[in-house]
């Protein structure tokens, strides 16, 4: 696999997933970006002009994905509506891209026989209840855990999953999924929550909790997140999911608390903002079959010694994110949140 094709290579994840080829491969990598507000040409800057391409155009414009695919080994998807706040204001473009861009993707790499991943996520499973409420049975979403969106983003998501399972059995398409938990790390749009708390700080004022705080995450660096694509595209079993994480369950107000520390304030220097629509409660991966099957690790299971090197990406970067901060921050303002 010389020749990658990378969806959504200057977003997030990635963005962060070139620049793993870049440090741990030899190979070309071509990034297929529509270049929305939450990607950006400079999350690749640095990267060598003789190993990183990128092509502006759109995946569900076939005219722009087959050459492209054509010339790949293996395509990534990682190009993705994935705000969950913006599919309740808007879902159309989350249809119009999870769902009709993955099908624009899969029919290119029918065609030329390319292997493909795609990169989904936890959310498609639904909620799990907190652990109070469990006691002690601290249930995980698994591979067989049943489908159960709750919101346009997840369910948009749901059905990108469940069309390259449709391609795999009656195409004999090669893909593999992976479904990963919350991503933190450099280069993440500062409408989401880790940034979003970390910026609001910088900028000197208190970070927003939704509702009680108690909402649960299973967060993963983004490097690990790369790490694990990387490993299943190498050695993942045609027509298989597997699920990504790194043991980080935490609560939306710890996490926060966790920043306040870093910044030495005070651990209830909080500002309390109403709950959003069909906010689900847990989120938990069991990712034993990657690991078990797979051999893969994560390097960062230490939470705080991840967000403290987030943090310090976002101290170092204002640049970056700040042009972004005041419209973002405005949005939220208009809806109360």
């Amino acid at each position: 696999m010389r020749r990658i094709l990378v969806t959504g290579g200057a977003g997030f994840i990635g963005s962060n997933f070139v620049h793993h080829l870049v440090a741990n491969t030899d190979a070309y990598v071509t990034v297929l970006d529509k270049l929305t507000y939450a990607s950006s040409e400079a999350s690749l800057a640095g990267l060598p002009e003789d190993r990183v391409r990128l092509v502006v155009g759109d995946i569900a414009d076939a005219a722009v994905v087959e050459p492209l695919v054509a010339e790949s080994d293996a395509v990534v998807h990682y190009a993705a509506e994935s705000h969950n706040d913006n599919s309740l204001s808007d879902p159309a473009p989350f249809v119009q891209t999870n769902i009709v861009g993955t099908f624009v993707l899969l029919e290119a790499v029918r065609k030329h026989d390319v292997r493909f991943h795609h990169v989904s996520t936890d959310e498609v499973y639904g909620d799990l209840p907190l652990l109070d409420e469990i006691g002690s049975d601290p249930k995980r979403f698994t591979e067989d855990t049943p489908y159960q969106p709750s919101s346009p983003y997840s369910a948009t998501k749901a059905g990108s999953d469940h069309l390259v399972r449709a391609w795999v059995r009656s195409f004999g398409v090669r893909a593999t999924i992976s479904n990963c938990s919350n991503n933190y790390g450099p280069w993440q749009h500062v409408e989401k929550f880790i940034p979003r708390q970390i910026t609001e700080v910088i900028e000197g004022r208190r970070p927003r909790v939704y509702g009680d705080g108690l909402n649960v995450r299973d967060w993963i660096h983004t490097d690990d997140h790369s790490s694990a694509v990387w490993t299943i595209l190498e050695k993942g079993r045609i027509g298989q999911t597997y699920l990504i994480g790194a043991d980080g369950e935490k609560s939306n107000v710890d996490v926060v608390r966790a920043i306040l520390r870093h910044f030495g304030k005070p651990e209830d220097d909080i500002e309390w903002v109403t709950d959003r629509a069909g906010h689900d409660r847990r989120y938990a991966i069991e990712s034993g079959k990657l690991r078990s099957e797979l051999g893969w690790e994560p390097k960062y299971q230490d939470f705080d010694k991840g967000l403290a090197a987030t943090i310090s990406w976002y101290q170092e970067n204002e640049a970056w994110w700040s042009p972004l901060k005041h419209e973002t921050e405005a949005k939220y303002a208009a809806k109360g949140q």
